[in-house]
């Protein structure tokens, strides 16, 4: 600050740089503030958001207990409900920290872990033997903490000793760090969690299967803990699911495609039709990608979003797709659209199987030349792929382009051989992009393929009745696919990334996703 004998030595211009200074300090300081009550305000409501869900789903919890559930119904309702609020508590801690001491006050007492289980322990002990001062340590005791790690079909201890050391002449205690941990204080080891993750979301085993699973190895798990672990992975693996998403949409062709799946609504013990919507890379991309998104609907709004259509970010590339509405108002805002070969195809592979159609059948002569000079391309660079399909594809696509327009003015109005006709001739030049573009596939099997697996686990696909659910399965089996795509187990990858990722610096998570995953034992 300025005194008062300082300002009368001042000249005028000196005051008007004076004043203008502290004006300036008090526009900086004026803005911080506003940024702040800003920031306030967004984590307020977000508060305000996950409290009122939180009072939901507690409120679910009781009632999904005298509602007429069948028996697995009522088990995947429960545990559901009861990983979402171990979702949203874990939100509300990241929000709003809690001291430490209130926490342990909240948090019930563990039963200690059964002691005819294996053990196998740990020592942590500090890197060195002397104390700041110059005197050697002493040891005066240890803090032991378990936690229950899991191979198939048998569960171990891991016994984490962490000795305590004293000065003897200043008495400053010394002790190893607490090795951090995907959930903080909990008992799991990251092969447990990567256990239960991988068993619940790519081979289908709801978590009251699991704990009958983990009962007969030795140790039941009540479902209601094994759903919390699942609530809290999913909130911290989703920075990593948003970064895979971020580098998918830098690529320029992209499938996408959706399928549904039943929706539990608690209200009335009845389903209703929810979508799983699918978005990857092409076969022909370096990237081995796919990302899962969950909606309740089938609108064209969700895929939008995704997307990023309408901000200053929004993706423009080539999007391979069905004929499915959705996507139509995308292809008015600098998305161009690449059609479906192998939907053009079914739909006479569909009339000659029902009906013996010649027409169809000497439609699906057309389609097997097409698909012969894609397998001869398979594996080219695109250069050399486009111009084999200039050279040996356009002719045979140009000859049934004049045939299906021939049988067209054929055939009645209505009938199932016109449909199968207008699908091609009403998509013809979506169909027949590829023809000139290298880096485009001729169909959207590659996406459908990675989609075919969520068919298997239908059974498993009965949620709370919101989106949380949906959204962490979306985000889990992202990660889980990706993975296979990029020929990792999905067990070892979730396993080493949920022990890395408590101490992966946010600048650095791009090093966890599947396609630059390296086991942490073998150096990157």
């Amino acid at each position: 600050m300025v005194d008062q004998a300082q300002l009368q030595d001042m000249d005028a211009q000196q005051l008007r740089e004076l004043v203008r200074s502290l004006v300036g300090q008090v526009a900086a300081q004026d803005e911080e503030i506003a940024r702040k009550d800003r920031e306030i305000q967004f984590k307020q409501a977000r508060i305000d958001q996950l409290s009122h869900e939180m009072a939901v789903l507690k409120r679910l919890k009781f009632a999904s207990r005298r509602e007429a559930f069948s028996g697995e119904q009522r088990s995947l309702l429960e545990e559901t409900i009861d990983a979402d609020l171990a979702a949203i508590e874990q939100e509300l801690e990241q929000l709003s920290p809690t001291p430490q001491t209130e926490q342990q006050k909240n948090r019930p007492r563990r039963a200690p872990l059964p002691a005819d289980l294996p053990r196998r322990e740990f020592h942590h002990e500090p890197d060195i033997s002397s104390c700041s001062c110059g005197c050697t340590l002493e040891r005066i005791g240890q803090d032991v903490a378990e936690r229950l790690d899991y191979t198939p079909g048998v569960f171990t201890v891991e016994r984490h000793v962490r000795g305590k050391w004293v000065c003897a002449s200043c008495k400053t205690l010394t002790q190893a760090p607490v090795p951090p941990h995907i959930i903080d204080k909990g008992i799991p080891t990251t092969g447990l969690l990567a256990q239960v993750l991988v068993a619940k979301y790519a081979d289908h085993q709801p978590l009251y299967r699991q704990e009958g699973i983990f009962g007969r190895a030795g140790l039941a798990i009540p479902r209601s803990t094994l759903a919390q672990w699942v609530g809290v992975c999913g909130v911290q693996l989703q920075p990593l699911v948003d970064a895979l998403r971020h580098e998918l949409l830098r690529h320029e062709v992209l499938h996408a495609d959706e399928t549904p799946v039943a929706m539990l609504k608690p209200g009335n013990g009845k389903t209703h039709r929810a979508y799983l919507w699918s978005y990857c890379t092409t076969a022909y991309a370096q990237l081995k990608a796919v990302v899962f998104d969950f909606a309740e609907s089938r609108a064209g709004r969700h895929t939008e979003a995704f997307l990023g259509v309408g901000t200053n970010h929004a993706w423009r590339g080539k999007l391979v797709c069905d004929d499915y509405s959705a996507y139509k108002a995308l292809f008015t805002q600098g998305i161009t659209e690449a059609g479906c070969l192998a939907h053009a195809r079914r739909k006479f592979y569909d009339l000659w199987a029902q009906h013996k159609s010649q027409i169809a059948e000497q439609a699906l002569a057309f389609f097997g030349r097409l698909y012969e000079v894609e397998r001869e391309v398979r594996d080219l660079d695109p250069d050399e792929r486009r111009r084999i399909r200039q050279q040996r594809g356009v002719p045979v696509a140009d000859a049934l382009h004049k045939w299906l327009r021939l049988h067209r003015q054929r055939v009645p109005d209505g009938s199932a051989t016109a449909k199968a006709l207008d699908y091609s001739l009403n998509r013809w030049a979506a169909l027949t992009r590829y023809l000139g573009d290298g880096d485009l596939p001729a169909d959207n099997n590659w996406v459908e393929n990675q989609i075919r697996p969520i068919a298997l686990g239908r059974s498993n696909w009965l949620f709370a009745g919101s989106l949380r659910a949906g959204q962490r399965a979306a985000a889990v089996m992202s990660l889980i696919h990706s993975a296979r795509l990029n020929g990792h187990d999905p067990y070892a990858y979730l396993k080493d990334v949920l022990t890395r990722l408590p101490t992966q610096p946010p600048s650095r998570i791009a090093e966890l996703l599947p396609h630059h995953w390296r086991p942490s034992s073998i150096p990157a």
